[in-house]
């Protein structure tokens, strides 16, 4: 496997990307380059550093790069835009890093003349799909190592015996077998695998690590508001924020309050079904207050268009098709309806839940003239309705005329 000389490694410094960074060593014989995406995760990235370091990766070939402003101005807020939810509930929180993480990998590969590019993704689930089709949408020519595909690794016991052959250090709480798996950014953290894997078990309490128990959430319901530009959330309580600060700032109103916990069986692109459990704090009271700002913004026929779109833009992001030309084509299609989604949402944030209370814009097309069931001096003729309704009800009429002379 001496064909690649250099490889970009999608590196988070933790047991299993430790061992893939060596497998690569010793497997190709290869130099291998490390690049740790900071996208909010909470976490110190700079040990990632010196275990690469340990690992023989030379400090240029080291990039740890903060995408935080670029993963929420870039990706989540074009997609919040769209108001996506795969199969109507899941905010795609990991589905809508790994395109980001893929481009900068390329990226970086060009930089530094890398023939490859790697991933730790496993051969079982979703984000291996993400990757490489980020990776061929961006360099058609590239190759890519998948270690979970190619080795022979296929326990947890496999990796840890690898890693102490090869002097790789491994912290004491990850020797024992993990309850659950987790992936995390500044959108959501999500958990699979183990304890969850009994979609009839309820998650246990020591899973969350987003959220609050909404039932330990404070007695007195939070008013908020969020102001929004052109489809964009720009101000919380007045005060404005750029992409990251304002999202991070919703996630502490979040978690205060128990927002955003979901406990989901869905099917994965690659055919299996499979339950994670999801907290995106911020994330749920943003999309709340977009659908609160669009309900009298946007006209009816776009607001309907839209919502009929939204589940096949849901599944190209979450199936790992961000690069492609239809993403490109509807993205266009939902920036062109956000031109005067503009205004402030006022929202109720109480015990798990969040409730658009109020909603006002320059741009509104609500009418309390046409609405109100008070004298609307002449704003609409109630005698129109007459002839609305029997044009529509004319092919009913003549189907139920068919069906008493037919007897059916």
């Amino acid at each position: 496997m001496g064909d690649v000389k250099k490889v970009v490694l999608a590196y988070s410094g933790g047991l299993d990307t430790s061992v893939i960074l060596k497998w690569l060593q010793v497997t190709y014989g290869c130099e291998v380059v490390t690049f740790t995406a900071d996208l909010g995760q909470g976490e110190e990235l700079e040990p990632a550093r010196a275990k690469a370091e340990l690992l023989g990766v030379r400090e240029e070939n080291i990039f740890i790069d903060d995408l935080r402003e670029e993963f929420v101005r870039d990706f989540v807020a074009p997609m919040m835009r769209a108001n996506a939810l795969y199969e109507g509930q899941y905010l795609l929180g990991t589905s809508i890093a790994r395109p980001l993480i893929a481009r900068r990998q390329i990226e970086i590969a060009r930089a530094v003349g890398a023939d490859a590019v790697a991933h730790g993704a496993t051969g079982k689930g979703n984000d291996q799909v993400r990757f490489e089709l980020g990776y061929y949408a961006l360099e058609p020519s590239i190759r890519i190592i998948a270690p979970w595909r190619e080795w022979d690794l296929t326990s947890r016991e496999a990796l840890i015996d690898f890693a102490e052959k090869h002097q790789i250090p491994i912290p004491r709480d990850k020797r024992g077998e993990a309850p659950f798996s987790t992936d995390a950014n500044l959108l959501h953290t999500s958990s699979e695998g183990k304890v969850l894997e009994d979609p009839w078990e309820e998650v246990p309490p020591y899973v969350y690590s987003r959220t609050d128990n909404p039932e330990d959430a404070p007695d007195a319901p939070e008013y908020i508001t969020i102001d929004f530009a052109r489809g964009d959330p720009v101000a919380v309580n007045g005060e404005a924020l750029g992409p990251a600060a304002l999202l991070a700032r919703l996630n502490e109103l979040g978690r205060r309050h128990g927002i955003g916990r979901l406990d989901l069986v869905e099917n994965r692109f690659v055919g299996m079904k499979s339950r994670g459990m999801y907290e995106t704090p911020g994330g749920t009271i943003w999309h709340a207050a977009h659908r609160g700002i669009e309900s009298i913004t946007l006209d009816r026929g776009a607001a309907h268009l839209k919502d009929e779109l939204m589940p096949r833009y849901a599944e190209l992001v979450y199936n790992g098709f961000w690069f492609s030309p239809e993403r490109d084509m509807l993205q266009a299609l939902v920036d062109q309806s956000q031109a005067h989604v503009t205004g402030t949402v006022r929202l109720k944030l109480y015990k798990g839940s969040v409730a658009v209370v109020g909603r006002k814009s320059p741009h509104s097309l609500y009418s309390l003239r046409h609405v109100t069931f008070e004298d609307d001096a002449g704003a609409y003729d109630q005698q129109d309705a007459r002839g609305f309704i029997r044009l529509n009800a004319l092919r009913l009429r003549l189907l139920a005329e068919r069906a008493r002379r037919t007897g059916g």
